[in-house]
């Protein structure tokens, strides 16, 4: 059962690896890699002295760091919500709500927010109705980061919750009687009871997202940004495409070692956390 799933891992992620040279060369196509001259780190010097580059990390590892702590702290506490909830038939039509933004794609969601979010949209116009500014939400720099997180958090919190849910069915319901019989309260089995149960998974969550600390989400941002938030808003992969046009191979893939690199380097330090933290091992 495992053979599709290893076959596309080394199929996608390890067979190409020996693409990643073209970050060390002056790539041409029709020379090839074994054709193309050698540059060393050049293309790496470039990148980091190329115009924003700076600004362009620190925005990626912002509003990556804002999606990875507030999409980690909405699904938990929304997760020990749902979980309080006794009537089953609610209980699961609140779960599909939720799930269905998840199954969309950010070229609708991006659509429907560009309409949502204008100054003619039903957003400002609440806003007006009740006697305040109207809002640039998707052209002010500081609005469309605040937007492109509470949005993601939006489209998957729901989904995201259900590692949690699923850990919540393991706790054992002896605990929960034995410390009734105590006198705990709902508030105090949540937190001496449920929450150390869950700290395991929250630092596995946390721990394997941190490899995605320079990935901002490309199909998201890429469809809401515009030049009037490129100051703050723009992100790796979105420079990159933009900047990296023209059959610019080498500078594109050292951009991507660059991210994998660091990467690896935060699930690494990461790991050694859980492991430390929740006892948590892979091998």
């Amino acid at each position: 059962m495992l053979l599709p799933a290893v076959l596309i891992a080394f199929v996608f992620k390890y067979a190409p690896m020996p693409g990643i040279v073209m970050a060390f060369q002056e790539f041409k196509p029709w020379l090839g890699v074994s054709g193309s001259s050698w540059v060393g780190w050049e293309n790496f010097k470039l990148i980091f002295t190329m115009h924003d580059s700076v600004q362009v990390i620190w925005n990626t590892i912002i509003i990556s760091m804002m999606k990875i702590l507030f999409g980690l702290a909405v699904p938990v506490v929304f997760a020990l919500l749902l979980n309080e909830i006794r009537q089953t038939a609610l209980k699961r039509s609140i779960q599909t709500l939720v799930y269905l933004p998840h199954f969309m794609s950010w070229v609708i969601l991006g659509g429907i927010l560009l309409d949502l979010l204008s100054l003619e949209g039903i957003v400002n116009r609440l806003f007006a109705f009740l006697h305040l500014e109207p809002v640039l939400f998707l052209g002010n720099g500081n609005w469309f980061r605040t937007t492109v997180v509470v949005s993601d958090l939006w489209k998957e919190f729901g989904f995201s919750a259900i590692v949690f849910l699923a850990a919540l069915s393991g706790i054992n319901p002896a605990l929960y009687e034995a410390s009734e019989i105590d006198g705990a309260g709902r508030f105090q089995q949540t937190m001496y009871i449920t929450l150390p149960a869950l700290l395991p998974i929250i630092v596995v969550v946390f721990t394997l997202s941190l490899g995605n600390v320079l990935n901002a989400n490309f199909d998201q941002v890429f469809n809401l940004i515009n030049p009037l938030v490129l100051e703050k808003g723009d992100i790796i992969d979105t420079y990159v495409f933009r900047t990296f046009q023209g059959g610019q191979y080498s500078l594109a893939t050292a951009a991507g070692i660059f991210k994998s690199a660091v990467g690896f380097i935060l699930i690494s330090g990461g790991y050694f956390f859980a492991y430390k933290v929740a006892n948590y091992r892979i091998f």
